[in-house]
């Protein structure tokens, strides 16, 4: 069984590992109606997603159409002005046959001129406020990519009281002492303000090399299956972090296993030697903003 948690102040119980619905962005409609079978099977009851994840809010309709009170469903906005923010909702929303969402976020909200932006009058953020105070969204976070996001989280959060936060999160990323600090620093706030954090990105081996493979995630994955479950457990062994999974959806059944087992934080010699032997590599370098 999937172990669950209160996701930070919404309330909700839920699995650590979260449905990363982008999966279902270029799938069918019959192999996305599969996935959710395996997911549901699987006990997961929190599901992500986001307005530019092609087609995923429309793959996601038929399943929530008989299965919404099942789930915590969550969805991204990429806009910072606040009408067109609301216009992406309200399509969301539509797309996905649903009233009422329980999570938007902003993003991936890193640059500082698209953070002024969102906190400006009429920007996104009080756009997201006025659509939580009608109903139509129940809680509001935010989400990042590369080295600079987990301070900007930390700024965010000094500025808007948000629900959750979502970055990058395994080994190799942070043995970097740097981008370790900034993560330690946003997690101790986190717990401190009881803020859902989600992570993405743990089983990454790094940017894609071989540019003739079929590619169904925006990095390059692990593949083996111990390696899976070690990097899986490298997150969950920390009990304040969620879990997001992967855009390759053929390896959902790999980490959800490794969900379900023992979730004792592997050794630096055993994530070490992972490095070494499959060639892991930090997925974001040192200055501006990488968007995978």
């Amino acid at each position: 069984m999937l172990p669950r948690s209160s996701f930070g102040r919404t309330g909700h119980d839920s699995t650590r590992i979260i449905f990363g619905a982008a999966a279902l962005g270029a799938m069918s409609q019959e192999r996305a109606d599969a996935t959710l079978e395996l997911v549901d099977a699987a006990g997961i009851n929190h599901i992500d997603t986001a307005a530019s994840y092609g087609e995923s809010e429309l793959r996601l309709a038929p399943f929530l159409a008989s299965h919404r009170d099942r789930f915590f469903l969550a969805t991204k906005t990429g806009e910072r002005q606040g009408s067109a923010a609301r216009a992406e909702l309200e399509r969301s929303l539509e797309r996905m046959g649903v009233d009422q969402v329980d999570l938007v976020q902003l993003h991936n909200l890193v640059e500082p001129d698209e953070w002024d932006t969102a906190f400006a009058p009429d920007g996104v953020v009080d756009a997201l406020v006025a659509a939580r105070d009608e109903g139509l969204v129940r809680f509001i976070g935010v989400t990042g990519h590369g080295l600079r996001i987990p301070g900007m989280h930390v700024r965010s959060l000094e500025a808007f009281d948000f629900d959750s936060v979502l970055f990058p999160y395994n080994h190799a990323l942070l043995a970097g002492e740097a981008y370790r600090a900034d993560v330690d620093a946003l997690r101790a706030l986190c717990r401190e303000r009881n803020v859902a954090a989600q992570t993405i990105k743990a089983v990454s081996k790094g940017r894609w090399q071989d540019s003739g493979q079929r590619r169904f995630s925006w990095y390059e994955p692990l593949t083996d299956p111990e390696a899976i479950g070690r990097a899986v457990r490298f997150v969950l062994a920390n009990d304040d972090l969620f879990l997001n999974t992967t855009s390759d959806a053929r390896l959902l059944p790999l980490v959800i296993a490794a969900g379900e087992g023992d979730l004792a934080l592997p050794s630096d010699i055993e994530m070490d030697a992972d490095i070494e032997r499959f060639g892991i590599t930090p997925l974001f370098a040192e200055g501006a903003l990488e968007r995978i």
